[in-house]
């Protein structure tokens, strides 16, 4: 009887530990993935141009066939990786995420030129590209997908993994387990309704009634112009976050006046400020960071231009 009783303590000790470890994962989860928001924001603004083009009722299964490649990303890829960065070499983890934060930098400053230039410059350096039927075209957007979403799942990781605080392995396993379900289910979920919400509208508006018409014309009216507030949204969070990582990593390597500065300005502004403190103190924090992500991508743009120059005379 004692014996029994022996091992219903330990297994009841068991369920309490593993309690803890869920919490804890689950608390470490929230704050990773807010703190890898605009990485998420862009890649729901990016990801709904890889359906343009195809066919409707295709939509929705290019863009579950996308969310499964990007959950595999994660979970079969990335994660491991990060796991055994973290155990065998933590030390690179600022290095690879300042890299990353170059990356979304130069991808910002891009969106923004292109943005700046219009579409004639994209016209006037075009490529003339096969055509493909639809299976083709299908298998090319969904595979460009996948590849783009796996540079942004590896920053999204590499930033969650960054911000949890256990030293437990099991627990941050967990933990960027549930960033990675979390982030995908939620971006692909966004997505699929960005895509949808236009047929969603036609259908509205061909009922004609005295509220579903104005409704699904709004709809349809309204997408267009979502889009792009959302594409130029997406451009303004990677410039953020970019900038935001380049200098917390200048921070962790010795030279934190940068960040300092910023965040004194931004507080002393906060406190300044009658009503709406908080938020205007994020919003100097967030645009002087893009500012920073600006520059820099701007100068990484400079770099691989003159790298890539260089190359080819040789």
């Amino acid at each position: 009887m004692s014996g029994l009783l022996a091992l219903l303590d330990d297994v009841v000790a068991l369920m309490k530990l593993a309690a803890a470890t869920i919490d804890d994962a689950a608390s470490q989860a929230a704050t990773a993935s807010s703190k890898a928001a605009g990485v998420v924001i862009d890649d729901a603004a990016v990801t709904p141009r890889f359906v343009a083009g195809l066919a409707a009722h295709r939509e929705l299964p290019i863009v579950g066939r996308i969310a499964v490649g990007s959950l595999k990303n994660k979970l079969l890829i990335l994660l491991p990786v990060a796991l055994a960065l973290s155990y065998w070499w933590p030390q690179a983890i600022t290095p690879l995420l300042m890299v990353g934060g170059l990356y979304l930098c130069l991808e910002g400053q891009e969106k923004l030129e292109h943005m700046l230039t219009g579409a004639a410059h994209g016209a006037a350096h075009a490529v003339a590209e096969p055509v493909l039927d639809a299976a083709e075209l299908e298998e090319v957007k969904v595979a460009g997908a996948i590849r783009t979403d796996f540079v942004l799942s590896a920053e999204i990781m590499a930033i969650a993994l960054a911000s949890i605080e256990v030293p437990d392995l099991v627990t941050r396993a967990l933990a960027l387990a549930t960033v990675a379900v979390l982030v995908t289910a939620g971006v692909y979920g966004t997505v699929a309704l960005i895509v949808k919400a236009d047929d969603f509208g036609v259908r509205l508006a061909l009922r004609n009634g005295a509220l579903s018409g104005p409704i699904g014309r709004g709809l349809v009216h309204i997408m267009p112009t979502l889009l792009s507030v959302l594409s130029f949204v997406g451009m303004l969070a990677m410039l953020w976050v970019g900038g935001g990582i380049l200098l917390h990593g200048l921070a962790e390597f010795g030279i934190a006046g940068p960040e300092h500065l910023i965040e004194s300005a931004a507080e002393a502004i906060g406190d300044f400020a009658p009503v709406g403190g908080a938020v205007l103190s994020w919003l100097v924090t967030a645009a002087a960071a893009g500012v920073i992500g600006l520059a820099a991508g701007a100068l990484t743009q400079m770099v691989v231009s003159l790298s890539t120059a260089l190359f080819r005379r040789r």
